[in-house]
């Protein structure tokens, strides 16, 4: 489980020209598979007429794990979209795709020459973007009787979470963000603090 990612923070592109062929390389900040549906969408529409749109991706899911794919979308296997993804695993991002629009320029590349020319396009895009650190944070909601406030706040900043907000009414009711990795040990340690009379839940 990872409690932080590098990714970007908007979209870029890059072109680059081997022997005629021209890549077109296009590098999206993604969050779920709908997202890459869509980007793959709006470039099938606007490079219809284009040779091939190999791309690849790297998604984190909503178990905290790493999904990646490839695709050579016609094109030899493994000298394209295997090239993207390796350039992009490189750069340490996650949630980002990059698709490379190829014209074919009437001569062969070979699949040694396809697979620098659309790494070195994947290459290009990253090089371009403005590169961001996102962090993972569960959020969990306590419920206590005012008395333990003195507990659960000294719970909070033993393991670092931030309260986010605070009610009191006849049960005292927190807002609370913390580290994903450390949300577990977090909720078992406020409900030793409070002797088991705090409701903790973890939205997400």
């Amino acid at each position: 489980m990872i409690d932080g990612f590098y990714t970007v923070a908007a979209s870029t592109s890059a072109r680059i020209s081997r022997k005629k062929s021209r890549f077109l390389a296009f590098l999206a900040p993604v969050s779920s598979a709908a997202d890459i549906d869509r980007e793959q969408e709006r470039l099938r529409r606007a490079y219809h007429d284009a040779t091939h749109r190999p791309f690849a991706y790297r998604l984190l899911d909503d178990k905290g794990e790493i999904i990646s794919r490839a695709d050579d979308d016609g094109e030899p296997a493994g000298s394209a979209g295997v090239p993207i993804l390796r350039r992009i695993e490189g750069s340490e991002l996650i949630n980002v795709m990059i698709a490379v629009v190829r014209y074919f320029g009437g001569t062969k590349l070979g699949i040694g020459g396809l697979a620098r020319a659309y790494s070195d396009a994947a290459a290009a895009a990253i090089s371009e973007a403005r590169i961001v650190e996102r962090q993972i944070e569960s959020r969990v909601s306590v419920r206590f009787p005012p008395e333990l406030t003195s507990a659960v706040m000294g719970t909070l900043h033993r393991y670092g979470a931030n309260l986010e907000g605070i009610e009191y009414d006849r049960q005292a009711r927190a807002a609370i963000t913390i580290m994903r990795s450390r949300a577990e040990g977090f909720i078992a340690a406020l409900r030793d603090a409070t002797g088991g009379r705090a409701e903790v839940k973890e939205e997400g």
